[in-house]
């Protein structure tokens, strides 16, 4: 053990964590927005958390599918940096902006038209799917600006910036906040001590908490593409958006298997919460309560994930197998420490922070019992997604598209089905299966790594 340690390469501890925190502090935002978001709506009702919630697993699917694209831009930036071929990074910030343009159409056609059958492809109560229906349109009416947060956020993080994503993040959140505050509840008075502060609201309940987000994506859609337009190395200014298949075959070769992958396991997701959706009301109030919690514990799991990417890539780009060996053990562990700790608090801490979005007791007892279940499975998810990042970064996406689309569907998917619709269990035993999930991507990943097959064959110099 101690040779272990001796061993570590803890000079490269400072270069992760350079990258990983920015995304971190992202993330953690944005989780605490989804916290008061949750809260805010809870605050309304079991029947509004379980509105707002019904249709959250159709967002994933939608997000995970364009941050797969966004993979693809990742991979061949980071690398081509790593070569020091700078003027192919630009050009590929150039195609970024033709995909932008693209799929932000094409999911504002689709999103708004699916808009009046999603609740009840979900299984929603049907005296919610009409609230359901519209908070849905509201949420995806500015895709086009959802699309280019995605995409140009990742184009900036290969580039090694996260510090920008992340002041954006935090400028998304506050907007969001504000407008919740102000959109959610009616007009009312806050008696602070022997003073009367006057409160206005417009009181649209569910509706209020989807403009107030389609108008945060906006902003934040808006000011990431100035953003990306002024970076000094990798802007799009003067570079052309037609299509140029020398940037986009490479880039989709690797976007492909991962937005198929996301696709696929998103679908299941879809397919897990429209099942949960069918035991009831207190139960989708509880996963998507207990969905929001777990999210702030992943945190450090998505920001080492998204630095293992950039980094392993310019590594893989500079031809250092060496570094990437390197960087993996590095990241791992850090990633098993941090996950360990997080699981820890989760666990002690599950009762207080269900309580916080809801008082009933039902939902309360029922989300604390799948959060401490899940709790003592978060190293070994964390582990899992950091290693299927350093295959991202170095354009080896067809093994973890085929690993996620079959534990997906073989253990999760089949296993709640069995235990939810045949044999009328209920939410724990999904979470369970969600579990048994995540337990068997680790299995896989892990060996995947040991083995050494997640480094690509060394190429050729070509310089």
């Amino acid at each position: 053990m101690i040779k272990y340690f001796k061993n570590m390469p803890w000079g490269l501890f400072g270069t992760v964590f350079a990258l990983a925190w920015p995304t971190m502090l992202e993330q953690l935002l944005h989780t605490a927005v989804q916290y008061i978001d949750t809260a805010m709506v809870g605050s309304l009702g079991t029947e509004a958390t379980a509105a707002v919630g019904s249709t959250t697993t159709v967002n994933w699917l939608v997000g995970s599918t364009i941050s797969a694209i966004g993979v693809g831009f990742l991979a061949f930036i980071s690398q081509a940096r790593g070569a020091g071929k700078h003027e192919d990074a630009r050009r590929a910030s150039g195609q970024a902006v033709l995909s932008v343009l693209v799929l932000g159409i094409i999911f504002t056609v689709i999103t708004l038209s699916l808009s009046p059958f999603v609740p009840a492809l979900m299984q929603v109560d049907a005296t919610l799917r009409k609230t359901s229906s519209i908070y849905f349109f509201i949420l995806y009416t500015p895709m086009l600006f959802r699309t280019a947060s995605i995409i140009f956020g990742t184009v900036l993080r290969s580039a090694g910036d996260t510090k920008t994503p992340m002041r954006v993040g935090i400028l998304v959140n506050i907007v969001n906040v504000v407008l919740n505050f102000l959109l959610i509840y009616k007009t009312r008075i806050l008696v602070i001590g022997k003073f009367f502060l006057f409160i206005p609201g417009a009181g649209l309940g569910v509706i209020g908490a989807g403009i107030a987000s389609a108008v945060s994506f906006t902003v934040g859609g808006v000011i990431i593409t100035i953003a990306l337009f002024r970076h000094k190395e990798i802007s799009p200014r003067r570079v052309s958006i037609k299509p140029d298949f020398k940037i986009l075959k490479p880039c989709f070769k690797v976007a492909l298997p991962n937005a198929l992958q996301r696709f696929g396991t998103s679908g299941g997701y879809v397919a897990f919460a429209s099942m949960i959706n069918s035991l009831g009301g207190v139960s989708t109030a509880a996963h998507t309560i207990a969905n929001t919690v777990e999210s702030a514990f992943y945190v450090p799991g998505y920001g080492m994930q998204s630095a293992s990417a950039t980094l392993s890539g310019n590594a893989l780009g500079a031809n250092d197998r060496d570094r990437i060996k390197q960087l993996s053990r590095m990241i791992i562990f850090i990633e098993a420490v941090l996950m360990i700790i997080s699981g820890t608090f989760l666990f002690i801490f599950a009762p207080a922070l269900v309580g916080i979005f809801s008082k009933d007791d039902e939902v309360i007892s029922l989300g604390t019992t799948v959060l401490r279940m899940v709790a003592l499975s978060e190293p070994f998810y964390g582990v899992s997604i950091v290693i299927e990042g350093m295959m991202q970064g170095m354009g080896k996406t067809k093994m973890p598209f085929v690993v996620n689309i079959i534990t997906m569907w073989l253990v999760r998917i089949l296993g709640t089905f069995i235990l939810t619709q045949l044999f009328e269990y209920g939410l724990v035993s999904a979470w369970a299966c969600m579990i048994l999930h995540n337990l068997a991507l680790f299995a896989v990943f892990m060996i995947y790594y040991l083995t050494g097959k997640y480094i690509p064959k060394k190429k050729k110099d070509t310089k």
